[in-house]
């Protein structure tokens, strides 16, 4: 090259528009690929009935896997109100008696037929030693519907009654 001779130097501008043109390439790029994901299975429908979930929680309860029975416990407590009775028993076994309490309670509204709900509750309380006389009448009430299992609801009632005045 000759002393005389300039070189070209690139024009400014059509640098600048070169640049954002790769940038925006490569932005497109990355959205179009970020969307080209596998596929997503999406269930709309629990396949388990509350029933066929009531039964998992006992195999998780059996197994010591509280927390798992719980999460389907409380699915299938949506449609089967028999599932606060197993909810207060799994928070019971995990001594979160306030808990307890709740789903007891739930059980004993919701199934007011039920004794197990009841002397469960009556349990509890005896348990925490409180509401003794509601305890008692719990336990009470539980032989009285169901007088097949008045063994059990018996020794409730009677350990209850040791505890003292009401």
């Amino acid at each position: 090259m000759g002393e005389d001779e300039i070189l070209d130097t690139p024009d400014h501008t059509e640098m600048m528009k070169n640049k954002y043109t790769i940038f925006f390439l490569i932005l497109y790029c990355l959205l179009i690929f970020s969307a080209c994901r596998l596929p997503r299975i999406i269930v709309l429908d629990d396949p388990l009935t509350p029933e066929e979930h009531l039964n998992l929680g006992v195999a998780y309860e059996k197994n010591n896997e509280l927390d798992p029975a719980i999460k389907e416990y409380k699915l299938a407590a949506e449609k089967l109100p028999l599932a606060y009775l197993y909810l207060g028993n799994t928070y019971f076994q995990k001594s979160e008696l306030d808990k307890a309490e709740k789903y007891f309670k739930m059980a004993v509204e919701k199934l007011p037929g039920n004794a197990d709900a009841r002397n469960n509750l009556a349990w509890l309380y005896y348990t925490k030693k409180t509401n003794l006389a509601e305890a008692e009448s719990l336990a009470l009430k539980a032989i009285e519907l169901n007088p097949a299992k008045e063994p059990v609801y018996r020794d409730t009632l009677e350990k209850i009654r040791a505890l003292g005045p009401r």
